[in-house]
């Protein structure tokens, strides 16, 4: 039984994991949309929504909380000021998953991680 066993470990170690969510936090935040294998994509969508729900609060503890996965001040910066406020009278759902199809040279399946309220530029 897998009992409180939580997360993919997809085949990488704990720090390229990271790192790797890492940077398509910033991506995800940067383009509001990113193309990644399906497992990926339910990987990293928790970790998106918790730091859309701590952009909500706008305090300097959860803007330390975010700057943990996103290291560029600028992402921090637009993820308070232009993401967070969109999402002000939601109470959780901020991403999508989108279904893509199989990749062409490996079959794994494809899809696109979204945020549920695009910006209007």
């Amino acid at each position: 039984m897998r009992h409180n066993v939580r997360g993919h470990k997809l085949g990488r170690t704990t720090a390229h994991r990271t790192a790797m969510f890492r940077n398509q936090l910033a991506s995800l935040v940067q383009h509001e949309s990113i193309r990644t294998t399906l497992t990926k994509a339910k990987a990293l969508r928790p970790i998106a929504e918790k730091m859309i729900t701590q952009g909500k609060k706008d305090t300097v503890h959860a803007r330390r909380r975010v700057r943990r996965w996103l290291p560029d001040r600028s992402d921090v910066k637009r993820l308070f000021d232009t993401i967070s406020p969109r999402f002000a009278e939601r109470p959780g759902g901020y991403t999508r998953i989108i279904k893509l199809g199989h990749r062409k040279g490996d079959g794994a399946e494809m899809a696109i991680l979204e945020l549920v309220e695009k910006s209007d530029d």
